[in-house]
């Protein structure tokens, strides 16, 4: 929708709208909202959020989480990929295994509160 059309149809001042977008702008930057959007895909599979609850128990090994969940390993890696990279869990190497932790303890409680208002 061109401007001239949005300021027809909703009887908007064309300065108010550069001082919206000037404001949006200044809150955060194209990179900042495409890091967010990125965190929550990463926590909108349901496999993920399983992963995620179970990392809240002990540290897993992958063949744990295989196991529990009867997915196969390369599912697996690849969700744990997928939260690795959005920074919600963390591996370390012992031997040739990798263990995998998450890195805020409380990242299902923040989920949760997040979702509260909206159920």
């Amino acid at each position: 929708m061109k401007i001239d059309e949005i300021k027809n149809c909703c009887n908007i001042e064309l300065d108010e709208i550069s001082r919206l977008k000037k404001l949006l702008s200044n809150s955060y930057d194209e990179l900042e909202f495409n890091k967010k959007t990125e965190i929550f895909k990463a926590i909108s599979d349901p496999t993920r959020l399983q992963i995620l609850s179970l990392l809240t128990l002990r540290d897993l090994y992958v063949c744990e989480i295989m196991a529990v969940l009867d997915k196969p390993q390369s599912t697996i890696s690849h969700h744990l990929n997928v939260l690795k990279n959005a920074g919600f869990i963390e591996g370390h190497k012992e031997g040739i295994w990798t263990l995998y932790g998450l890195k805020n303890p409380e990242i299902l409680i923040l989920i949760d509160k997040l979702c509260d208002p909206i159920q």
